[in-house]
């Protein structure tokens, strides 16, 4: 086995004996910077390809400085003041981080903002209000006394947020990075220029990693440390927006935009709502854009040959990785930082010849979430085996080429445990890469696609890390689907219309009411309930999670109750009678948090859970099953990861498929992969003690004993 296989790993000047000594011991072929690192020649030169990390639109402060205007911009809304009188004055800026933005005071930004009275929700007209530029302020006349009223305005971003959080993480002692904006003619032919130049500079780099392209994903900030974190959505486009984008929007797609279109009543548009079509026109418009001058980087990277990797992370708005527009771009590979399985099938599926993940923790005092990491108190090779255990099992279903780490190398010096677990992960990965090189993995002949509003665009993914999430059933669906056996869809609603679930054995919708997850008013669609009713009557399955095809204004809650056997009370039913639910306890080991209000259609259905009500005198239905024609309707209450959880969802994913080349371990705690060209059986322990299991495959039975977090591949 080649040991220098598909392994980045960053390296740091000043620490070059410590670089070279790690390249060698977890078997790196690739040595990469990071933010507010350099590579010494004796790195450069010691045989190893070189990533170079290339953010495109930060660290240019001394061009934006002279060109002010350039810099990156959002709509922001003032904090809500209550009139007392017929007079209200509006601080902008009360409440941010007034380091991270700046009010664009420009007759060209001006023309886009608008004040509102949130206690009628209309527009003030504009001879109302008037802005002061020296005390950053709008005064309202004729307000109504105690109504509400907020600004919508436009203001500079001054400190990219990137640069921001590793700068404050890493209690940098640094200038400020700007971010520009690339949408102006005079901005590409500066980073065009400049990424030229670059590119002769460094003759030495092989893999040139833009941080993604563009625009970050939003992150606002408040001034409070106590409420430090305003907003944040991995997937927004607020942090796309300008004047200049906002007029070539209505040129090109003939209609303008406002700021309450982004603003949205000062909830925005998480990307946990369903879209409306003015954004998903922006997104468009966006990614073309984005496309558009990307493409012509990549390139110019090419023509210096060195390949050029997107890391799908930080600045990414605007690529959509599965949008048809992204094979455009040309990049040569996608690297994408994993804490779930859920993001490895979402890298490992990109159209690029090399996916790479980065591993979790990075090389941070820190984490994301402020815990201890490398300094006091951490664990990070109790943190490494934890996040392994959870990509291992999604890389045995789709293997990815390239592994790695990112962050400050020196850190890692106080932790020799870190050291050795990362090189028994590295060499575990490497056997998992050759075993899918000798033969595709087995996979059960079962077709699962998660249905909800955004559909293969956003393939394995809601938004952002799962440690973001942890609140949507869905996200915690998406994370057992990475590793199960099974073959995995995305759709969005106009594919059921076109014919999508004649490729589909089991359909997944999962989420809370109104959301992009559930579907929201895309159940209004009668012709989505006629189709999915339709493929459940001739032998599919529908599988509801919480509040699946909710929408109100119909007979049913559930738009696909008939399917499902089972309905919510949100009220309207208080006074009717129900059918008796006996207390059930199948699949006991695993936790299903009940929901509250549901209820039995009739008494054909098939309760396999149920719990004690916490706030009527009935026991409420968690997991039920309702046959219906020659299929059937599943409805879970919620959904959470996890052992007992994993094995209850697969099993009903698989029952009645009874001729299984792979039987399921005996024991909920080990996972399996069989690869039939090699006759490889390969076992995983996803627990922190050791445990034994017996699995069948193509009748004959092996017994395997694995040690925590371990993994035993057996010849078959």
């Amino acid at each position: 086995m080649n040991s220098k296989i598909g392994f980045t790993m960053p390296g740091e000047s000043g620490y070059e004996k410590l670089t070279l000594e790690l390249a060698e011991k977890w078997g790196a072929d690739v040595i990469r910077d990071s933010d507010g690192t350099t590579l010494s020649d004796e790195i450069i030169q010691a045989g190893y390809g070189i990533y170079s990390t290339v953010c495109m639109i930060r660290d240019h402060n001394e061009w934006a400085r002279k060109h002010p205007d350039k810099l990156q911009q959002t709509f922001l809304i003032s904090k809500p003041v209550t009139a007392l009188s017929d007079l209200a004055v509006i601080p902008l800026l009360d409440g941010y981080y007034t380091e991270q933005f700046r009010v664009n005071e420009s007759s060209e930004s001006r023309k886009y903002w608008q004040v509102f009275d949130r206690t009628v929700n209309e527009e003030v007209p504009a001879e109302n209000w008037k802005y002061d530029g020296e005390e950053k302020t709008v005064t309202v006349k004729n307000t109504v006394p105690f109504h509400q009223y907020t600004v919508n305005f436009m203001a500079y971003r001054i400190w990219e947020e990137i640069s921001m959080y590793n700068h404050v993480t890493n209690n940098w002692d640094k200038e400020h990075l700007m971010p520009v904006d690339p949408r102006s003619e005079e901005a590409q032919a500066y980073l065009y220029q400049w990424l030229e130049q670059w590119c002769r500079e460094h003759p030495d780099t092989t893999v040139v990693r833009f941080t993604s392209m563009f625009y970050n994903f939003v992150w606002i900030w408040g001034s409070s440390e106590k409420n430090r974190n305003l907003y944040t959505d991995w997937a927004s486009y607020d942090f796309t927006v300008s004047p200049q984008a906002l007029d070539d929007f209505e040129r090109e797609c003939g209609y303008a935009l406002t700021s309450e279109d982004f603003i949205n009543q000062g909830r925005l548009h998480v990307t946990h709502m369903p879209p409306t079509k003015k954004l998903l026109d922006y997104i468009g418009f966006t990614n073309r854009f984005v496309v558009e001058f990307g493409k012509k980087l990549v390139d110019m990277v090419k023509s210096y040959g060195k390949k050029a990797y997107v890391f799908y992370d930080d600045s990414w708005v605007g690529t959509e990785p599965y949008s048809s527009l992204f094979p455009e771009f040309g990049f040569d590979g996608m690297i994408k930082c994993v804490f779930s399985g859920y993001e490895v099938r979402l890298c490992a599926n990109v159209k690029t010849e090399v996916h790479e993940i980065r591993l979790h923790p990075y090389l941070f005092p820190v984490g994301l979430g402020g815990k201890p990491t490398f300094s006091k108190g951490g664990e990070p090779a109790e943190d490494a085996r934890r996040y392994w255990v959870a990509v291992r099992r999604a890389l045995l279903r789709q293997p990815v080429e390239r592994i790695g780490l990112g962050g400050y190398l020196h850190l890692v010096q106080d932790y020799p445990d870190f050291v050795d677990c990362i090189a028994e992960i590295s060499e575990e990965f490497r056997k998992i890469v050759l075993l899918h090189e000798e033969g595709d993995v087995y996979t059960c002949p079962v077709r699962v696609a998660v249905l909800h509003s955004w559909g293969a665009l956003r393939s394995w993914s809601l938004s952002g890390h799962f440690h973001e999430t942890y609140m949507h059933d869905l996200i915690h669906v998406n994370e057992a689907l990475s590793g199960f056996p099974v073959q995995v869809s995305f759709l969005g609603f106009e594919d059921i219309k076109n014919g999508a679930l004649d490729s589909v054995d089991v359909l997944i919708n999962a989420g809370a009411a109104g959301t992009a997850w559930s579907g929201g008013d895309r159940w209004k669609d009668d012709e989505v309930v006629e189709k999915i009713s339709r493929f459940v009557y001739d032998g599919g399955t529908f599988l509801g999670i919480h509040e699946p095809s909710a929408v109100p204004g119909y007979m049913n809650y559930f738009r696909m109750a008939e399917v499902l056997g089972v309905d919510k009370d949100t009220g309207a039913r208080t006074c009717h009678g129900r059918w008796p639910v006996e207390e059930k306890r199948e699949y006991e080991n695993a936790c299903i948090p009940k929901g509250e209000g549901v209820f039995l259609l009739h008494d054909k259905v098939e309760v396999l859970r149920a719990e004690k009500s916490e706030i009527r005198e009935e026991n409420v239905p968690t997991l039920t099953v309702n046959r219906y024609g020659k299929g059937r309707g599943i409805y879970m209450s919620h959904f959470r990861k996890g052992t007992e959880n994993n094995r209850m969802l697969l099993e009903l994913l698989l029952s009645g498929i009874h001729e299984r080349t792979v039987s399921l371990p005996d024991n909920p705690a080990v996972e399996c992969a069989y690869f039939p060209e090699s006759r490889m059986l390969v076992a995983v322990n996803n627990s922190d003690q050791p445990q034994e299991t017996r699995i069948g495959v193509e009748g004959r039975e092996t017994s395997v004993v694995i040690a925590p977090y371990g993994s035993q591949a057996v010849s078959v």
